[in-house]
């Protein structure tokens, strides 16, 4: 049976989460989607709503509300209402995000970084790391604001360039085709980013290698090769380079470009640990702006020895003795661009 293709949105009736649903229901209009709008309330507000005024808590009662903060968003006349159904859950937000769009078999998670604060909270914040951490549906993580009426055809325009930072895993093979994908259909510029982390070892300290960080910055530049080897040479591309606190180096670039859109992976790495969310959450903490967030497909740790010629170990650059086919840099020429340093002329952006 084909189920058609759907968007989950949850809300808390905040401005943060009106600006998500506006993100939401502009890609459910273009791609033709079913948006579901979830409600998710607190177990002790329904329980209180009950003991204290006496009329008993019903999902029912929270649809209707659900429908009339839809209402209000976009205006009791706008097309998005027909796109739009409605469901209600009570218990831990979470839970019940994911729950639900496993249930109703979602194809994506749309969600602002934040939402309210105060006893009326629900969910946003630390819910939305914790879903980034156990999704296995791409999400959407919007500002925390309203952007007021916005459609695909904006899209351009607010997106402006797409910032993709990579772990040089091989599960940066699939985050850059989807980059690659929305760049292309937006046509508008795709930068790469590496950030490699300071060495935190005493030992290695004590040795005082010299030339470690050059060796790793040689690793890091050759993978960022093989990746951009991946994409057409019609698309404007560049990659960097960068040194220092992944989040609060890539929450930079994103700054200083101006990107409207980064995608990142939440795969683990040897680096890492095993999600990546906690990186994503804090960088949503530090720039505002829209984030891609993909999950690990369920074929990349079978398939990991067969996709990457490079892992990152203890902070160090190791070889991996194959290297796989699509990331082969030996006819790619240098296109990286190194943090501080300007881009090579036939490779800058304008």
């Amino acid at each position: 049976m084909n189920v058609r293709p759907s968007i989950l949105c949850p809300i808390d009736y905040s401005d943060a989460s009106a600006g998500a649903l506006r993100h939401a229901a502009a890609l459910a209009e273009h791609f033709v989607t079913r948006l579901i709008v979830l409600a998710v309330e607190d177990p002790m507000l329904t329980t209180a709503i009950d003991l204290g005024t006496g009329v008993h808590w019903s999902p029912d009662i929270a649809e209707r509300e659900t429908a009339k903060f839809v209402s209000r968003t976009f205006g009791a006349d706008s097309p998005y209402l027909a796109l739009c159904e409605y469901d209600t859950a009570v218990g831990k937000p979470p839970v019940e995000i994911l729950r639900v769009a496993r249930e109703r078999s979602c194809d994506l998670i749309v969600m602002s970084s934040q939402g309210i604060t105060g006893a009326r909270k629900l969910f946003f914040g630390s819910t939305t790391e914790r879903v980034l951490r156990e999704t296995t549906i791409p999400v959407l993580v919007t500002p925390p604001v309203n952007p007021g009426p916005i459609g695909m055809a904006d899209a351009k325009r607010l997106i402006g360039r797409i910032v993709v930072p990579v772990d040089l895993s091989p599960a940066s093979i699939h985050q850059t085709e989807v980059a690659r994908a929305v760049a292309e259909r937006l046509k508008v510029p795709l930068l790469l980013v590496h950030v490699i982390e300071p060495v935190r070892s005493m030992l290695l300290s004590r040795l005082h290698l010299a030339g470690l960080d050059a060796s790793r910055r040689a690793v890091a530049e050759e993978g960022l090769e093989g990746l951009m080897a991946t994409l057409p040479p019609e698309l404007r591309q560049e990659a960097l380079v960068a040194f220092g606190d992944p989040a609060e180096e890539t929450a930079k670039v994103v700054r200083d470009r101006r990107a409207g859109l980064v995608v990142v992976g939440l795969h683990g790495s040897p680096v890492t640990g095993p999600r990546m969310g906690s990186v994503t959450y804090r960088m949503l903490c530090l720039t505002p702006t829209l984030v891609l967030a993909l999950p690990p497909r369920i074929s990349e740790r079978a398939s990991d020895a067969h996709k990457s010629s490079t892992v990152m170990a203890s902070g160090t650059a190791t070889r991996v003795a194959q290297k796989p086919v699509g990331l082969s840099c030996a006819t790619v020429p240098s296109r990286i661009q190194r943090d501080g340093e300007a881009a090579k002329p036939n490779f800058s952006m304008r």
